[in-house]
């Protein structure tokens, strides 16, 4: 079963940037992993891929193409997925509606209540291998 995102204009205009610029052919789209972790709550990974791989599912919202875990899917059901840029940081924010406050020391710099940020800086870039000529 897929699940229940939203993704927010800024947020695909991200993704599909990241996705057009990797030189990736037509149907391409963003890997993204969700894993449990961090003061808020989760941590991911994410790169630009030209298919979804073995065991993967192929989520198409908001003009965005994701490919997605299992366990991912399950994590992000019900999630909104937005782009928050400010003038220190940017990057993908995941904002869970049913997500408690952090209550560990660190809350007063904490993000907004269920927002993990994913920086600029971990974004992957896989190429394609290059033809050769024969």
């Amino acid at each position: 079963m897929l699940p229940k995102v939203t993704i927010t204009p800024a947020a695909a205009k991200f993704i599909n940037r990241i996705v057009r610029f990797s030189g990736l052919a037509a149907g391409a789209g963003l890997r993204l992993a969700v894993t449990p972790g961090g003061c808020s709550g989760y941590s991911s990974e994410f790169s630009a891929e030209a298919a979804p791989a073995s065991g993967e599912q192929q989520l198409d919202v908001g003009g965005v193409r994701l490919f997605l875990g299992v366990e991912s899917s399950l994590m992000l059901n019900g999630f909104t997925i937005d782009f928050i840029e400010t003038a220190t940081q940017s990057g993908l924010s995941f904002i869970d509606p049913n997500k408690e406050p952090c209550a560990c020391s660190s809350a007063e710099t904490a993000p907004r209540t269920g927002v993990t940020k994913i920086e600029i800086s971990s974004i992957g870039r896989r190429r394609p291998a290059p033809v050769l000529a024969h």
